[in-house]
């Protein structure tokens, strides 16, 4: 007796399948074949419905988790508590269902972010000499996780995807070339700025003593990225290495500074002036476009070990190639 085409295929879960990696992961899988089952604020299960997302869950062989409200905010109160509480209750749910499963998925990946790691302008951090940072968005990701990791699920292995910045058509990437277009695309300076208390650590265990940073880059902060491509084929790459688990860096190989950045970003335009910015002039700046200027403040000097060690040949790996990629786009 045949098996219907439909049983024959692998199954896949995305949970917050709606923002700009998720919807792209949906149709990636789609078109490699896999059936694919959605849980979010609509899917084929809502978030509180333990039930059905235990039954969505059942026999998958790859859950993938990106849900979690966008950081591209200004960290309000409520905005800071939202970021924290959209990433942990999500992770927690999908944990106790998969505790709760009779046949739990074979994989799972949850979101993470290289922002774990602390303003480096020193060396690179890698997942086995990494430093952790301290303040609002580190503690963010190591609660985030510390409830991915908690407990036991022997039949589920677990791979936290520590993302650098997103390059695709995602808010990351729209900002960083609006300025960029309208000729604020210069390099950014580091510096002092009036106190206040938004990067402040947050959690079971916050960190940092609430101040804010205000530190002399002189541009020379590192910049670490990953094409949408390369995020969407090291998902595929680590589904099949049943020997990784834990902690994976997604990012380019080629970090580069602020100064390649924006000079990058200014040819891919076509635009040929970039008025520098130091921070008395980003912080009003982006006040007025609601988010924080830690986006191109804080130094990221992420790079992937574990895939690099492992073989993962990236697609994108110089920026250069992968914004103008975008742009052509």
């Amino acid at each position: 007796m045949t098996t219907p085409l439909a049983e024959q295929q692998p199954l896949a879960v995305v949970a917050g399948a709606g923002g700009f990696v998720g919807t792209a992961l949906v149709a990636h899988l789609r078109e490699r074949g896999y059936t694919v089952r959605t849980i979010g604020r609509t899917g084929d299960a809502v978030w509180g419905e333990a039930d059905r997302i235990r039954t969505a869950l059942e026999g998958a062989d790859l859950l993938v988790n990106l849900a979690g409200k966008s950081v591209n905010c200004r960290y309000t109160d409520a905005h800071r508590d939202e970021v924290l509480r959209s990433r942990v209750d999500t992770t927690r749910e999908l944990r106790e269902a998969i505790e709760a499963a009779d046949a739990p998925p074979r994989v799972w990946m949850n979101a993470s972010t290289a922002t774990i790691y602390r303003h480096a302008m020193d060396h690179p951090q890698t997942e086995s000499t990494g430093e952790l940072g301290h303040g609002f968005s580190p503690d963010v990701a190591q609660e985030w996780e510390r409830t991915f990791f908690a407990g036991e699920l022997p039949a589920t292995r677990r791979v936290a995807l520590r993302m650098a910045i997103v390059l695709g058509d995602g808010p990351a990437t729209g900002l960083l070339l609006r300025l960029a277009r309208l000729g604020l695309g210069g390099t950014q300076y580091d510096g002092p700025w009036f106190p206040h208390r938004r990067y402040r650590g947050i959690g079971s265990h916050p960190t940092g003593d609430g101040r804010a940073p205000g530190r002399h880059t002189r541009g020379g902060q590192m910049f670490s990225w990953i094409h949408l491509d390369d995020v969407l084929e090291a998902i595929d790459f680590l589904a099949d290495r049943a020997d990784i688990a834990g902690p994976v860096n997604l990012a380019s190989p080629h970090p580069v500074g602020n100064r390649t950045l924006m000079r990058t970003l200014r040819r891919a335009v076509g635009m040929p002036i970039g008025l520098p910015a130091a921070r008395w002039m980003l912080e009003p700046a982006m006040w007025v476009l609601r988010t924080e200027p830690e986006l191109v403040l804080k130094s990221r000097w992420v790079v992937p070990e574990t895939l690099t060690a492992a073989g993962f040949t990236f697609r994108h790996p110089l920026l250069r190639g992968a914004v103008a990629d975008i742009v052509r786009d």
